[in-house]
Order: structure tokens, then sequence, then C-alpha cells
């Protein structure tokens, strides 16, 4: 019996809803420098599916891994955690 593996999951923040549903979101991550030995912010953006458009910049969201819907977007929003006030 084959396991399947389960999707990533991503928190991440908002920082463009310019595009027809579509949703950029930073993530941002402490990682630690090879040399210093400082914790340095490491920020990666995503392209998520928001079908109903309904993120505004600023949003806490959830994505998650999904088939390849376009070129660069192969994320999709799963919760709006915390709105932008």
């Amino acid at each position: 019996m084959e396991t399947r593996n389960f999707r990533k999951e991503k928190t991440g923040v908002v920082v463009s809803n310019k595009m027809v549903k579509t949703i950029v979101v930073a993530v941002k991550r402490k990682m630690m420098h090879p040399i210093y030995g400082k914790f340095v912010n490491k920020t990666s953006k995503f392209y998520a599916h928001d079908e109903n458009n309904d993120c505004s910049v600023g949003d806490t969201v959830r994505i998650s891994e999904t088939r390849p819907l376009s070129k660069n977007k192969n994320w999709r929003l799963v919760e709006i955690i915390e709105r932008v006030k």
C-alpha cells in the first residue's frame, strides 16, 4: 500500500492583489547565517489562486500546494487567518 504525501502549507502576508484571481503571498522565515551565526530574515514570494478575489493587501493567509494552475502559480488560498484593519 502506497501512502500519499500531504500537501505543503505555508502562512504569509498578502503583498499584492492587483491580478485577477491571483494574490502574491510573502512568507518570512528566520535562517541562521552560515558564517556569523546570526539569525537573518529571509522572504519568499508565492503566487496563489484566490477564486473570489476577497483578499486585500496586508491580510494574513494560509496557502496550500496544488497542481500547476499557470506558469508561476501552483499554490491556492486555504483561508484568511486575519484581515487587515
